[in-house]
């Protein structure tokens, strides 16, 4: 398992990775890429009982990514762990490639096809209830985006999470406030949003989206016996890149080669002071 330090310098190197494919492949959701690259950080590389090695066992936990148009984050975690030489994104968008604006199942390590919002909590939902069943001791996770919450799927599947008493199901919110069309209170107001799941019969906890030991301590068991974990990290659109944070416009979008090269220079200043100025 990778200190803290280490975690943070993935995080740094993940972000950098995230902008350098979406520049090759001049298309990708890089707000909210950005935001969930610290919770797929330490889902990977702390978490999940899944490898490799280990992607075809049916005891491996399971990770559904229902904010499926942040996929680049995905891949770059993914590459990173194994699962596929970094060298396959080189066909990113292209053609035929299977590495796509969206996860799924063609790319080793994806769980499920994604990217129509609303779905990736039902499917975990069935996906926990049949480790249940089977008595199989998987635990099963899906990242959902705060604009994703107007689906109304995902409020049926908060039930059912809840009636099935699914503990070994965690569902974590990338509440970074921001969607396509603006401001997600303004789109569609989901406030409060610790008490709605709440009372929706789930264990809650709200985190520092980007702070890593919090999302360690939040993911590491599940927050109570015979309820589903909801997990609210609070993120910022952008996170990382002075210039993008908290900007709409970078819901989706390819930096210049101007803006590549200040966000370039801001990561790399930040893995240096993490490195005590080394380079």
């Amino acid at each position: 398992m990778p200190t803290d330090g280490e975690l943070a310098r993935k995080s740094l190197q993940y972000r950098r990775n995230v902008l350098r494919w979406i520049k090759h492949a001049g298309a990708g959701h890089t707000g909210g890429s950005l935001s969930c690259v610290d919770i797929l950080n330490v889902l990977y590389n702390r978490i999940l009982r899944v490898s490799p090695a280990t992607f075809t066992d049916p005891k491996r936990d399971r990770y559904i990514q229902s904010k499926g148009h942040s996929v680049e984050a995905l891949f770059v975690v993914l590459a990173d762990c194994g699962f596929f030489p970094e060298s396959d994104l080189e066909t990113l968008c292209g053609y035929q490639s299977a590495y796509v604006g969206h996860p799924t199942r063609h790319v080793t390590g994806v769980e499920q096809n994604t990217g129509a919002l609303g779905h990736g909590l039902p499917l975990a939902v069935g996906t926990a209830l049949a480790s249940k069943l089977d008595d199989a001791g998987f635990r099963a996770f899906t990242l959902l985006g705060d604009g994703e919450l107007a689906e109304g799927s995902n409020w049926e599947g908060a039930l059912a999470g809840a009636h099935y008493k699914l503990d070994n199901l965690t569902v974590i919110i990338d509440c970074n406030t921001l969607q396509i069309t603006g401001r997600t209170k303004d789109v569609m107001n989901h406030e409060p949003l610790a008490e709605k799941w709440a009372a929706f019969g789930w264990a809650v906890r709200t985190i520092d989206g980007h702070n890593l030991a919090a999302i360690t301590a939040a993911l590491e068991q599940p927050l109570e016996a015979g309820k589903p974990s909801c997990v609210i990290a609070r993120t910022t659109k952008g996170k990382g890149v002075s210039f993008m944070e908290d900007v709409g416009k970078w819901h989706h979008g390819v930096p210049s080669a101007d803006e590549l090269a200040r966000a370039y220079a801001e990561l790399d200043g930040a893995i240096a002071q993490l490195s005590g100025g080394a380079a």
